[in-house]
């Protein structure tokens, strides 16, 4: 449906988009750059497949889960995802809110902060690059509280302080109020951005462990369209 009502679009070229010969936009020209030299990120993006929905580590690789967090994961494989946390219009959470090719999502990079719309159920998230830390003693949240910094042209985000109710992934891999994430975003030129996670959850794996590098692809002269989640009315039946 999200590709469906995006093509109602009319053609919106936007200013700042660089173009081939014949007018398109040019998604191999060089990545822009903010006034202080650094890879400007903004832009309207979805994951370039849906290769990592259900295993954000890549198919075929094994999460090392404890023997409690894999008993939960066993369970949600089982039951196909019927209590997963979009069924009751909860959001998706991080990163598993970027991994679904259908729905796009917006950045927008400012100095002091870099913000992601999410299209589904209108939902945003708020990184911050005004020198804050993570605080100490946070009111869980569904999507986190996030601090960032730049090494060189990657994109450093620390993210924690997340309610358990999200998954990592349309699979199922759970995860606890310990959870750490830090994702790294580069993009190496207009049209493609690259995010590299890592997961550090001692209450729910044995170990720290890496998500396989996802690629998404900018969506070019288009913008969101608002987006409401109204299954709550239905809730009870698609329960049962």
């Amino acid at each position: 449906m999200a590709a469906t009502a995006r093509a109602q679009w009319l053609s919106l070229p936007l200013p700042g988009t660089p173009r081939t010969p014949d007018g398109k936009p040019n998604l191999v020209a060089p990545a822009p750059k903010t006034p202080d030299g650094k890879p400007d990120l903004s832009g309207i993006w979805h994951a370039e497949d849906n290769r990592y929905v259900d295993n954000l580590a890549g198919e075929g690789v094994d999460v090392p889960m404890l023997p409690s967090a894999a008993a939960l994961y066993k369970q949600r494989q089982e039951t196909l995802g019927a209590d997963k946390p979009q069924v009751r219009c909860l959001p998706h959470g991080v990163p598993d809110a970027m991994l679904v090719s259908a729905i796009p999502f917006k950045i927008l990079q400012t100095p002091r902060e870099t913000v992601v719309l999410y299209e589904e159920f209108n939902q945003y998230r708020q990184i911050f690059t005004d020198g804050r830390s993570l605080p100490e003693d946070p009111n869980p949240a569904w999507f986190g509280y996030s601090v960032a910094k730049w090494e060189g042209d990657t994109f450093v985000v620390d993210v924690a302080g997340f309610k358990e109710g999200t998954w990592l992934d349309n699979g199922g891999h759970p995860h606890t109020e310990a959870l750490h994430i830090t994702e790294r975003y580069r993009r190496p030129n207009f049209g493609n951005l690259e995010l590299d996670v890592a997961i550090n959850d001692p209450k729910a794996y044995s170990k720290p462990w890496k998500s396989a590098t996802i690629h998404f692809k900018l969506l070019p002269d288009t913008e969101l369209l608002e987006h409401l989640c109204e299954n709550e009315r239905d809730a009870e039946h698609l329960l049962k």
